[in-house]
Formats: C-alpha cells, structure tokens, sequence
C-alpha cells in the first residue's frame, strides 16, 4: 500500500488576555510623542508590545495597517504579527510586524519604477556579497591600490575586509564620495581607493538589480529624507514600534527619526545590558541617549522600567544580577532607571539552581556536560527541547556536538551556525562532484578520493568492506602475474574505469563491495557526461544525489524520530541550501564554469543562513552561540567553555583595513579594552539570563601552566554563588575543584562498561556470576553489543596480516626526521608514520613554520628589512595562530620576534655564500641490500671559501641539544650523507659536504647576547666511519624487520604524544596483559 500523508492544522491556542502589572499597564496607556521602555530577561517586553498596539486598535484610535513593529528577526516579527492577530480577533490586512530590512526592502520597492518590478531586486547574502566584492576586487586595477596591499588583494581575507569597510561605511550613513572625503582628509589612501571600488560596487549592484543588507536601509533612509516621500509614510505609519532596540546601529536609527521623528509616536523597547552586537556595528549609545536623541519641546522623552521578572527565580536572578552588578556592563553611565532595571524582581516561586562546575581537560567538560544533559532528562524529565549548550565562538560546536552526539543526546545545531560547505552532507556532495570534474577531465582519482566517496553516505562501504574488495584485488592482480600495487591504488583505479569488477559471487561481501564501487563509479560517469555537455552545477549535483539510496536512508531516518531524526534534518536543511545557493550561483554567474561556481560555495567562510529551519520544533538539545540565543529560554540551560582568553575576548579585532578607525567626521580612536571587556560581560549575561530553572556554568582549568584557565566571569560567578549559598531554599552548588572525565556515562553503553569494569576487578564470585547473567541479558540490545564476549578485544587471538609493512621489493622512503625518530623509538616512528596517528598541528609548529617562511624569503629576496619591519608582517599572519590564553599568545609572539631579531643579525654577519634556502632533494642508495630513497628539504645551503657544501638547520624549539648531542645528530648526519651522495649537486657540482649546523633561534649565543647559539656538527671523514651512516643502516633494519619496539628514555618521551599507549608506561598496558 502506498504511503499518503495528511497536513493537519494545528489547534488554535487559547487567547488569553495577559494581566499587566503597573509599569506595562503604563506603557499601554502612554500617548503622544516618544517613549523608551527598559526590559529585561522574561520581563514580558513582548506581551507589552502586543497589548500596546492591541489597545490602540481596540479603541479606534489606530487602523492595523497603520501601525508598523519593527525588531530583528523574522522569528520575532512572525510570532509578534500572529499574537497582534490573534488578539485582535479580525483578519489584519496588512503586516504590521517585519525585521529592519524587510521593511527597507518593500518601502524601496514601493517606490521603483514599474519595470523594475518584472526582475524583483534581489538582496544578496553576506558570502555573496563577499564573493561580489572579491571579483571586483581581482578584476579590477590593482595600480588604484596603494602597492603595500597589491600582493593581498587577490585573496579572500581581503574581500572580508572590504565587506567590513563597507559596512561601516554604510553604518554612519555615508556614502564612496563622502568616505573618499575623510580619506583624502585623514590620508588613508586605502580608503580613497576602498571608496573608488563601492562606485563600481554599486554600479554593478544596479545594473544586476540586487543590493546588500546595508544598502537597502541606506536607500530607504535617501528616499524619506525627501520630504514628500517623508510626510507619506509617517501619515500611513501613525504609530511606529521597535523591539530590541539596543542592536541598531546608526543607520538604523537616522531611518527611525525619518519616519517617526519631530515628537511623532515612536515607542522603543529594550534593554542596554543585552546589547551584544558591537561587531555588527549595533551601539549601545542609541539605546542610551534615545531620550535625548529623540527629544521634544516638552524634554527628553520619557522611561518607564518593567521591573518583575518571569522567566527564572530568585536564585538564578541573583546570579545574573551579579554579572553585571557595579562592574561596568554599560561603561560611564548611572542613573536609577539602569538600576531598576538590573534589579530585576522575580515572580517565580521556586528560586532555581546555579552551579559552576571546572573540568580538567576540554574532553572531560563535554562529557560531563553529556552526562548532566541526559541526567536531567532521565530523572528530572526534562524534555531535550528544552535544554541548551551555549558558548562563546562557534568553534566550540563541533567539538561539543560530537561528544554529545556520542554520549547519546540529541543535539540541534542551527543551519546558519556553521559555513555551508562545513556541513557534513554539503561536503560529501561537492566532494562527489569535484570527483566527477576529475572523471570528466580524464584525470585518475586518488586513492584518499576514491576512499573518501565510498565510505560516504553516497557510497555506503564502510573500512572493513574496501579492505576486502582490495585484498580480493591484490590476490587477482596476483593470479595474473602482474606487479603487486597497494590495495588503495586498484580501488581508485577502478572507480575511475569500472571494468571487470566480477570478483565475487553478488551475495557474497566482497561482492557486494565491488558492487557498490561500480554503481559509485556510474554515478561518476553520468555526472562527468553532464559536467562535458555544460549543465548547470544544480543539475549535476541532482544528478548525484538522486543516483543512489541516501535520499531515502536520510528521509526513513527523518521520519522514525529519535536520536537520528535530528541529524538527518540538519543534512537535508543543508542539502537544500546548497541547491539553493547553487541555482543562486548559476543565475548571478553564468558565464562561469562549474568549477568556478563550485569555489564560489565552498570560499563562503561565513553562515549563509539559507538553510535555516525556521521554528522547526526538532526535540533535541540546542547546541548554539550566546550570540544566537538571544530572545529564547529554556529550563535547563549550560554555558561551556567559559575561558580565560575566550569568554571574555579582549583581543583587539583591528582590521587590516581598520575600519573600526572610520568616523562620520574623520578617523576615531578604536574600542578600548574596557569597552570591549563591557561587550563580553553583556554577552555573559545574555547567556546565563537564557536558563528558567537550572544554570549550569563550565570550564577547563588544566594543571599545566600553558594550559586552560577558567575566565574571570567564572570566578566572579563562583563567588556570588557561594556568597548566596544557603540565602535560598535550594542552595546553588558550588564546586571549582576540576573534576576528570566521567567514570561512566548515563547510557546503556556506559552500564556496560561499568559492568565490564566490574566483573573484572571483583573477587567475589556470586557478583561476578550477577554480572555475566546482567550482560548475557543485555547482549542481544543493538546499543549494547559490548556485553557480548565475542565482541571483546582480550579474548581475540592477536592478527598477523601475513602482508610486510613495507613491500621488500619497494624501496624504503626516509626522511632526516624519520630516522631521527627511527633511532630515538622505532614504535613512535610506527604510529606516527604508517598508523598516521599523529596530532595535528600545534602552535608550536605554527610559530616555526612561520619564521622558517620569513627567514626563508629574506635569502630568496635578497631583503635588506630590518628585524622592525619583518616583526610587521609576522603580525599580519599571527592571528591566524590559535593560543589557549591570551598572555601565552603575548608571550610567544615577543619570542618570535626576538627569533627574527636574531636571524636577521646572524644572516647579515655571516661569511658564507647562500646556495639556497628550503631545497627540496631526493637521492637513491643502497643500504643493506635494500635501495633508500632519502628525500626532504633543507632549510639552508651554503658554500665556504674552500668549495664545501655546509647545511644549516634553523630551529624553534625552546631547548637546544648538548654540544655531544650534536655530534651525532641524526637530522644533520642525514643531510650530510645526502650531500654526499648528490643531494645539492646541481647547486655545487662535485663540492662535498663541509658540515652542518644547528642555528637555535630561540636560545642567544652566551658570549654574544642578541644572536642565535649555532651548534655545529663535523663533516665526514674520509678515514673514519661517519655515525649517519650506522643511523641509516639501523632504521633500514628496523623497517625490515619490523620491529616496533618501545625505547623509554627522558628526552624522547618528555614530549611523545603516544604516552597514553605506551606499552612501557602504565597507563599504556594493553588488555591482552602486561606490557605485549
């Protein structure tokens, strides 16, 4: 039978006509003129809203379509504009609620000429507004641009920083010319060329019909400040709204005294501690000097204060109140309305719980918050949906939501939280199609392609499947006689070409693997075949999306409900803002190729907000920025990651272009610290004012000196709560000593470990008996197959592949780093080269990549720069490095600058002649009957006067090595050998090697303060064995043999990132006993 759907309306909810208390009472009944209302949290600022314009209806004073609400989402507009109706008990003609941009929007339409209405205007999002500006940008004439900032323009940071320019500029109601005014004034040629680019900007906006966020209020505040246009909408707007008045901005407020300015009816509503959008260019002043700015014959205009509370008890009220109480939240300002509204009374019985919890590492806070989560939704029965994580930057979010996800919580991250072409699903989308350009192209696929497709939801293998299909590819390849390749390679091959893959019976795994491959390699070649005919970029990826079963696995998923019902709406949301964005893409570019239209996606580094669901009730977990949440509640609220150097953020955000400097009149100092540190308390308190029932306050404080720190704001918190501890009936909890990770979570798998854990360590054989019977029953539950023995990694047999590591007919590829690590532990060397299980990139390595590029460029430019002015353009990449504070981030940014003092001195003072710097060699030899290939790079050549080659290695590491040390350093030893055997020859032809050097950039020679400590190593000698040579015959050996063994030693393991599974340390003892 087939499936049929039903829409069913919703119940109509009750109307019930609220009951005010005195202060919203007041605010109703106001007439004439201006009139500021300060809210806070749960103050029931919107109901007011309602009841004022309800009222006035109500009385005849008002038509509906006379009255217009403005605030700043469509969320908030949708649900003000349905409860205006609802209470009014009449169909209303026109909208009298919309965000800022909507109305600038059918304002301007209304008033363009009728043959712009058969192509609607189109409003541009901020990545294509980006993507737009860079394309003027690169297209354009680069002499117009100060030469300083020519090698940048060309990149997509650049765009940004236009975008952020213009922005401003339109902010403070300006338009290029008058910005071309100020430059010309203040001497910013960057500015008079930035201005000169928004002419063509605009140019081509009208001659596209579309216009940006920031223009379209700009046009509407040009159009009423023509007096007949000004006189019309006032007599149809009699009564003008806004909610949330502390975000706007200055534009935002020249358009209100437009529309409802002169003593007119303008009510505004907010609240100055949660302004929180500074970087949007919103200002708090607005909200501060409305009174003021808004003035009447009469005097300023008055404030009322709502002054109850409804949201959270008198516990959570305190706490909030104290992250803003007398601390600056506002800057210099004082007066009693602010203190009313800050001491907010609550009229909720029960007081709430406060709590603030430290962690010992980022891991053990996300587990514990998992665990916290799903205690209270089992125990407290709090439904998911109302629960959320909140944190500072959306960096935070991937790293929480999979912990989450993994612990079992439903989480709901907000499709416009992360950059379209991070989403999962949008990645292996394009990842597919980049695949079917390479098809097309008639170029291989590599081996991490073809491995990255099948297992993806397109593909559906998972690691075991395609270890098989390239076993039973091998084992053919074998049959017939030819060269044995890597089981990786042959799967990529026949992806490529999907001939002969009849390697199996159809039923059989391995069959079914090869089948899967095939049906992936035809979805390739149709998409190719379409990418060669010149369809759209939203026709092929259709294409490769409706070819194969994900749409119906993500709709089953959608539609059973449960953990997995979240996740697949958030990949469709996504999928279909990527059709979107695509289809958008091809109609604003079409005479670009698909590649291009596909770099134009995937170069959006910011939230497109296309794929948002709007109100889509998901029954997970929140997980999303302080930022997004403002205007929601929920009862059980946790702010995580509240540390020091993230939450509060005092960096100083200049801009390249620092557009913070621009003024109406000229240049204006940037924010100062304390207005910044005001901004992140007032963020704070946002968050923490979200909770109804149950704060909850996290962060990491590590044990290491450089490590995580809770931020001030936890502290301040923790003292108040135990200040207040016991003043309430249900005392808050207090608890800053760091706690490590869960022993076990609060789900099912969690009950099985402890069991496991259990029945291992007793002795008593009646609760060892319990357990078994307890995971005998637990075994056949899909969410608990670890009760299963069979299951059990210590009751398997150990495997042995009977495949080498290295094929012995291969040669073996080392690397000077390789065998320094190769002599030191050949186990590291393992894991961190054939297992690949290394740490990513540190700031450590961040901070020698970059002064081994300056020191690099000073030689292969031949520069004369002083230490100064390399310290400059180190600074222009240093933000890029991430620091876990921000006084490590000071600290080590002045310990590079010292490195590049150093270079600069030694390379300036030294004798010898630079052959060349970062070399790139590979030399073949044979070591112990096998053939070597030593390859890598060399940071330095030189030549003495005597004709020897020397190799210079610059380092970043804070500790140098002994002078003994040196003596037979691998690293130089190798580079050494290799100059030997023809590493530098086509810079030197027949000059041997001379020696090697260690220049130590972090550490000053002792005689010679101010220059780095250079360690040199001898040259080879002609009658004595050279120590490399050994070096290189012991790691051949080792790889041959295949002896991956442990070498404990104090300098080797002071910094090996394996010590955890380390069969020679204790927390690395395997389960199959003892050290093995």
């Amino acid at each position: 039978m087939p499936e049929s759907y039903v829409l069913c309306r919703r119940a109509a909810e009750p109307v019930r006509v609220p009951v005010l208390d005195e202060q919203q009472r007041a605010v109703v009944e106001h007439r004439g003129g201006p009139l500021r209302v300060l809210a806070g949290p749960g103050a029931g600022k919107t109901t007011t809203l309602v009841e004022l314009v309800v009222d006035r209806v109500e009385r005849g004073e008002l038509t509906p379509d006379e009255v217009l609400v403005l605030t700043f989402s469509r969320q908030a507009a949708e649900e003000i504009r349905g409860r205006i109706a609802r209470r009014l008990s009449r169909t209303v003609s026109t909208t009298p609620a919309m965000t800022f941009h909507s109305f600038c929007y059918a304002f301007v339409r209304a008033h363009q000429g009728a043959d712009d209405f058969v192509s609607p205007m189109r409003l541009l999002s901020a990545p294509e507004q980006d993507t737009m500006l860079r394309d003027l940008v690169t297209g354009g004439a680069a002499e117009r641009w100060p030469a300083r900032l020519r090698p940048a323009l060309r990149t997509r940071g650049f765009a940004s920083e236009l975008h952020r320019l213009m922005a401003a500029t339109q902010t403070l109601d300006m338009d290029p010319e008058q910005l071309a005014d100020v430059a010309r004034a203040a001497g910013r040629d960057d500015w008079y060329a930035a201005a000169h680019l928004m002419r063509e900007y605009a140019d081509v906006s009208a001659l596209r019909n579309t216009t940006d966020y920031g223009g379209i209020v700009h046009q509407a505040v040009q159009l009423l400040r023509d007096p007949r246009v000004r006189e019309q909408a006032r007599r149809r707007h009699r009564l003008v709204v806004v909610d949330e008045y502390q975000d706007t901005d200055p534009l935002q407020v020249a358009l209100l005294r437009e529309l409802a300015g002169d003593g007119r009816d303008l009510v505004v509503v907010g609240d100055p501690y949660q302004s929180i959008y500074g970087f949007r260019g919103a200002d708090v002043q607005g909200i501060l000097d409305f009174p003021e700015q808004l003035a009447t014959p009469a005097g300023p205009a008055p404030t009322i204060v709502l002054r109850h509370t409804n949201r959270y008890g008198a516990a959570i009220a305190a706490a909030v109140r104290s992250v803003v109480d007398s601390r600056g939240a506002l800057g210099p300002v004082d007066g009693r309305d602010y203190a009313a509204l800050r001491d907010q009374v609550s009229r909720v019985d029960d007081p709430g719980v406060v709590e603030v919890e430290t962690y010992t590492t980022p891991a053990a806070e996300a587990e514990h918050i998992a665990l916290r989560l799903r205690e209270a939704h089992l125990k407290a029965e709090v439904p998911w949906r109302d629960m959320a994580v909140l944190v500072r930057t959306s960096r935070d979010i991937a790293r929480l939501r999979r912990a989450l996800t993994t612990a079992g919580v439903p989480v709901d991250v907000a499709g416009d939280e992360l950059p379209l072409y991070q989403e999962p699903s949008v990645r292996t989308l394009l990842g597919a199609l980049d695949l079917a350009v390479e098809v097309a192209g008639g170029r291989p696929l590599s081996a991490d392609d073809a491995e990255a497709v099948l297992t993806s939801p397109l593909g559906g293998l998972d690691d075991p499947a395609l270890r098989r299909l390239g076993r039973a590819l091998r084992q053919r390849e074998a049959a017939e006689g030819r060269e044995l390749r890597p089981a990786r390679v042959l799967v990529a091959e026949l992806l490529h070409a999907p001939a002969g893959l009849a390697l199996d019976a159809p039923h059989t795994p391995t069959g079914q693997a090869a089948a899967a491959v095939e049906r992936v390699a035809r979805l390739l070649q149709r998409a190719a075949a379409q990418i060669e005919s010149g369809e759209p970029a939203e026709q092929v990826l259709w294409t490769l999306w409706d070819g194969t079963d994900w749409p119906r696995r993500l709709r089953d998923e959608a539609e059973a409900g449960g953990e997995g019902a979240a996740r697949a709406h958030r990949d469709l949301d996504a999928l279909v803002a990527l059709f979107d964005e695509a289809a958008r893409a091809q109609e604003e570019f079409a005479k670009d190729s698909l590649g291009e239209i596909v770099s134009r996606i995937k170069d959006q580094q910011i939230p497109a907000g296309a794929g948002a669901r709007p109100g889509r009730d998901s029954g997970a977990v929140r997980l999303m920025t302080a930022h997004r949440s403002k205007g929601l509640e929920w009862a059980y609220v946790v702010v995580a990651g509240v540390q020091d150097g993230v939450w509060p953020d005092l960096r100083f955000r200049g801009s390249f272009l620092q557009s913070e400097r621009l003024g109406a009149e000229g240049l204006v100092e940037p924010p100062s610290a304390r207005a910044r540190l005001a901004e992140e308390r007032r963020l704070f308190y946002v968050a923490c004012s979200r909770a109804r029932r149950h704060l909850v306050v996290t962060a990491t404080q590590s044990g290491h000196e450089d490590g995580d720190q809770p931020s001030r704001f936890v502290t301040e918190l923790a003292e108040h709560v135990a200040a207040s501890a016991g003043a309430h009936a249900r005392p808050a909890a207090l608890d800053l000593v760091p706690r490590p990770r869960p022993r076990r979570a609060l789900s099912l798998r969690g009950v099985v470990a402890e069991l496991r854990r259990l029945g291992e360590t007793t002795d008593d054989d009646h609760v060892r008996a319990q357990v078994a019977d307890q995971l005998a029953r637990l075994a056949a539950h899909p969410s608990a197959r670890g009760a299963n023995p069979e299951r059990w990694w210590g009751l398997r047999e150990r495997t042995d592949t009977g495949r080498p590591v290295h094929d012995p007919e291969r040669p073996i590829r080392l690397s000077g780093s390789s065998v320094s690590t190769l002599t030191e532990c050949s186990l590291r060397w393992f894991l961190e080269h054939e297992a690949k299980a290394g740490a990513g990139t540190s700031s450590a390595q961040g901070f020698g990549s970059l002064v081994h590029a300056l020191a690099a460029d000073v030689v292969r430019r031949d520069r004369d720069d002083d230490a100064a002015s390399l310290a400059a353009e180190l600074d222009g990449v240093w933000h890029q490095l991430e620091f876990n504070a921000p006084w490590i981030e000071a600290r080590e940014r002045e310990a590079a600058v010292e490195a590049i003092g150093r270079f600069v001195r030694w390379h300036r003072e030294h004798g010898r002649t630079p052959l060349a710097v970062e070399h790139p060699f590979e030399v073949t030899l044979t070591v112990e009957g096998r053939e070597v290939v030593l390859r890598g790079s060399m940071d330095r050549v030189e030549l003495d006067d005597a004709g020897g080659v020397h190799v210079i290695d610059l380092k970043t590491s804070k500790n140098a090595p002994s002078a003994r040390e040196v003596g037979e350093h691998a690293q130089l030893g190798f580079y050494q050998l290799a100059v030997e055997h023809g590493a530098t020859e086509e810079l030197a032809p027949g000059a041997p090697p001379a020696g090697a050097e260690l220049v130590q950039l972090r550490n000053d020679e002792t005689k010679v303060p101010g220059y780095p400590k250079v360690q040199p190593q001898d040259a080879p000698r002609p009658d004595e064995p050279f120590f490399a040579v050994e070096q290189l015959a012991h790691a051949v050996r080792t790889i041959g043999d295949e002896t991956w063994e442990a070498t404990p030693s104090d300098k080797a393991c002071g910094y090996c990132a394996f010590h955890r599974v380390c069969p020679t340390k204790d927390a690395g003892q395997t389960i199959l006993g003892g050290g093995e």
